[in-house]
């Protein structure tokens, strides 16, 4: 084990930092020897360190390129990049200069992208490859305000594109030139569009202020504090307000060093190479990580498994003790659970670096099964609520006062209410001006009191802890009167290691149903147990297959009721991702796009018939 690490409180707080680049500035100034941020270099296949007084400096260079394109203030700047030092760079440089900062997912559809870049009136855009300008060139008729873009990454074909130039960063980015002060000193001026990622119809811009995302970042040093000597590493995309807020602004906050993953298929090695002590997600990291460990243990022989068991029950009582939920654990058990720990829990927390000293999971419901797991094994995973329109945190669990089930009560400056239908509503200074050019969405959204309406349904027990419930628009109404929430059913299916995704369907309909994506690993070793050829093309439509899936979702959902289970099943090895448009960039289900894509598969669930994928 490491030696424990020395934590320094150093927050700025939001009244000091007054904007986004005042806080920037601050941190550049009270700390300019420190480790600002790391990021891996191909060509000399090292990660390389940047200390704040370095980045002051290369921000002051992009704010004076940035500022020879003559743009007024409250113009709109875009950037399609990856997580990286150039992203700060370019948001720093443009909110500098009293620029909008518009963010786009790099895996987004070039037809989403164009909409949102006509839609915000984007003059500039940053890409980081050419190619990401070509797919866009064709499509230019949609943003013919956009006059120049800007290329990270030299290319020797430069496509030609009526009204806009293309030019290298290596090209513009200005060596020598006589420095430019900030020209923004408004915290309530917006400072960013952020597009909600849309699981129905056109994406909606959110317009967030200095303060808005401050106050909010500074809310959640003070809930889940952060410290000086922390390392986060950052792989959930920029353009995602969790973790523009507290992957980004809030370690420049509190003077933390942020890592930036490669990618995430390179994850797991750059978890291993970057030893961060804090870690921001969503559900699904945890979730494949959580797979990943019980598949082993499937492979493993019987003392294996005991050994695993053992040492969950033994952690999530020790756990429940230090939260004063219940009794210490025996003489016998914290005896034994040193060794229990060094033999089971150390090797799988390993796996995320092995120095965590915190793990938060957001931007969606992390299933209790997965959260207990980590927990018991001796991670401090804390799951919290948020919605881009609120800047965007709203509620989070603190170590001292984790409820796993819930997702935390709410952070400073934030109020709270139950609405009808259960529907959550929010009030605080993280809550949003509005949608861009959306008046009358944006008036319905927050009343004239403040209060936005969040579209989740909730409760508040006893203690303060808000549990989310489901989505006003995610109910299902059977044919039968019964209504049920499929993300609920759907999260429980997928603590299943051989399940890696699924939509259930149902409305209008007598039952249930569901369509799953199989884990390829797992699917094989099923179908061996069934002697079936994994990769016969109509292995998947067998009856014994379909009986064994339907037998095991009884098993998982036996805790629903019986209007709640699923009867039929159509199952495919073909993932849903952002790139075949089925999922959002924030990798949460396109309902509509599904049931239209699929609706012949659908219709045949209820036909009594099950199709091959």
């Amino acid at each position: 084990m490491d030696a424990p690490t020395p934590h320094t409180l150093d927050v700025i707080k939001c009244a000091e930092a007054g904007t986004l680049p005042g806080l920037f500035q601050r941190r550049c100034d009270r700390t300019p020897g420190g480790e600002a941020y790391r990021q891996y270099e191909p060509a000399r296949r090292a990660w390389r360190s940047y200390r704040w007084e370095e980045m002051n400096a290369l921000v002051g260079r992009w704010r004076v390129s940035l500022a020879r394109e003559g743009l007024g203030a409250g113009e709109r700047v875009a950037v399609l990049l990856r997580n990286s030092v150039e992203w700060v760079c370019f948001d720093q440089a443009a909110l500098s200069l009293g620029l909008v900062v518009v963010p786009l997912y790099t895996t987004d559809n070039p037809e989403n992208i164009a909409y949102i870049l006509g839609d915000s009136g984007a003059c500039l855009l940053l890409v980081g490859e050419m190619g990401q300008w070509r797919v866009l060139a064709p499509l230019h008729e949609r943003f013919r305000q956009l006059g120049r873009v800007l290329c990270l990454n030299q290319s020797p074909n430069v496509p030609l594109n009526d009204g806009v130039e293309v030019r290298f960063i290596a090209d513009w980015l200005l060596a020598d030139a006589q420095p430019v002060s900030m020209r923004i000193d408004e915290p309530h001026g917006l400072a960013t569009v952020v597009y909600t990622s849309g699981t129905t119809g056109r994406p909606k811009g959110v317009m967030l202020s200095h303060h808005n995302i401050l106050s909010n970042a500074e809310a959640v040093s003070q809930r889940v504090p952060a410290y000086r000597e922390d390392v986060f590493l950052s792989f959930l995309p920029l353009s995602h307000a969790f973790e523009r807020t507290t992957g980004y602004y809030l370690p420049v906050m509190a003077g933390s060093c942020v890592a930036y993953a490669r990618s995430i298929q390179d994850l797991p090695d750059d978890l291993l190479a970057v030893r961060p002590t804090v870690l921001v997600s969503v559900p699904r990291i945890y979730e494949r990580v959580y797979a990943r460990v019980q598949r082993q243990l499937a492979e493993k022989g019987f003392a294996a498994r005991s050994l695993y068991h053992w040492a969950e029950a033994i952690g999530w009582r020790r756990f429940e003790a230090a939260q004063h939920r219940a009794e210490k654990p025996g003489v016998a058990a914290s005896i034994l659970w040193p060794l229990l720990r060094r033999l089971v829990a150390d090797k799988i927390v390993s796996r995320l670096g092995g120095r965590l000293r915190l793990a938060v999971s957001g931007g969606a419901a992390l299933h209790p099964r997965i959260s207990h797991c980590f927990i018991a094994l001796g991670l401090p995973l804390l799951q919290g609520y948020g919605l881009t329109e609120a800047s965007p945190v709203v509620t989070a669990n603190r170590e001292e006062d984790n409820l796993p089930e819930s997702v935390g009560a709410p952070v400073s400056g934030v109020a709270l209410k139950i609405g009808e239908k259960d529907e959550l509503f929010v009030k605080g200074p993280g809550v949003m001006l509005g949608y861009w050019n959306r008046p009358e969405e944006t008036r319905s959204a927050v009343d004239a009191q403040g209060w936005l309406r969040t579209g989740d349904q909730a409760r508040i027990d006893g203690s303060g802890h808000v549990h989310i419930c489901g989505r006003l628009k995610e109910i299902l109404v059977m044919s039968t009167g019964e209504k049920v929430a499929p993300a609920d059913i759907e999260m429980a299916i997928t603590q299943d290691p051989l399940y890696e995704q699924a939509m259930v369907v149902g409305e209008g309909k007598p039952y249930l149903a569901a369509l799953l994506v199989l884990n390829a690993a797992a699917w094989r070793e099923a179908a061996a147990a069934l002697g079936l050829d994994a990769g016969a093309p109509t292995s998947l439509v067998q009856r014994r297959v379909r009986d064994r899936v339907l037998e095991q979702l009884h098993a998982l959902l036996r805790s629903f009721p019986g209007h709640a289970q699923v009867r039929a099943v159509w199952l495919t090895l073909e993932p849903w991702t952002i790139e075949n448009g089925l999922v959002t960039p924030t990798l949460k289900l396109k309902r509509p796009e599904m049931e239209r894509r699929f609706a012949s598969a659908i219709a045949d669930l209820y036909a009594g018939h099950i199709i091959p994928a």
